[in-house]
């Protein structure tokens, strides 16, 4: 949980869910749960259970408290729609999303199915609302399956965050996908990433004209090896409305 996040595509982090288990290879050098268990055992610690599932429904009410608008990545530490994640949970989670609507948030997951049913459900016929992002995490070809399942999801907003991209993804549709997210494993056990896995989305993203955001190679630290592609640093962000202050205007940011 933090304000003036050090991650390059958002401006805080909101966890009322922490942990996580492996279900992909993207998971492996998980750097979430590398912190985490670093605390497991010690008493009072918000990681005393480690990198166990749990909820924190004390932690709900924060979206509330920050008063800027600001753009929130919600569950760096965990994924929203793991299976141990009650639906009611999730609920409570789209409830505060819904009301503190002066934020924008980046929902973000590997269980794309899960995500897509939930939000059909949940909005049935309609979309999500456009400060509500959607995305899901692809590492590598084998993840294409995810980038269907948000495209069948009833989002206004839909991204990919293409990290840590360990192998080349392909051919990828990208129609409906409003921005894409590409950055390198980091960590004592990185695996590298190739320059033109990363040319081709890049390519891919530009011939679709679709927002592209290139966050890091990656390397023993996450700041290693530099965010320049081509000597260009991508930054890229999706179009969506926001409200004026003051104003009660939708305008283009």
């Amino acid at each position: 949980m933090a304000d003036n996040s050090s991650i390059e595509w958002t401006d805080a982090t909101w966890n009322p869910v922490t942990g996580c288990t492996k279900i992909t290879r993207g998971c492996d050098n998980c750097y979430a749960e590398r912190f985490a268990e670093r605390w497991r055992g010690v008493p009072g610690h918000p990681y005393e259970q480690g990198f166990d599932v749990r909820l924190w429904p004390s932690r709900l009410d924060r979206p509330e408290r920050w008063r800027k608008p600001r753009m929130i990545f919600v569950n760096s530490m965990s994924d929203l729609f793991h299976k141990r994640v009650p639906r009611e949970f999730i609920d409570d989670v789209f409830d505060r999303m819904e009301t503190t609507d002066r934020h924008i948030y980046q929902v973000l997951t590997k269980r794309s199915s899960r995500m897509r049913d939930y939000l059909r459900r949940r909005y049935s016929g309609d979309a999500a609302p456009a400060h509500i992002w959607c995305g899901v995490s692809v590492e590598d070809r084998l993840g294409r399956a995810r980038i269907g399942h948000l495209r069948e999801a009833p989002a206004t907003i839909r991204f990919l965050s293409i990290e840590p991209l360990i192998g080349p993804v392909g051919e990828i549709d990208l129609d409906g996908i409003s921005w894409v997210i590409v950055g390198g494993e980091s960590g004592p056990n990185a695996r590298p990433m190739e320059y033109h896995w990363v040319r081709d989305i890049r390519d891919r993203c530009q011939s679709s004209d679709v927002p592209f955001f290139f966050k890091q190679w990656g390397g023993p630290t996450p700041k290693a090896g530099g965010r320049e592609l081509e000597g260009v640093e991508y930054n890229a962000m999706p179009n969506y409305p926001r409200e004026e202050p003051g104003l009660g205007l939708q305008v283009a940011s």
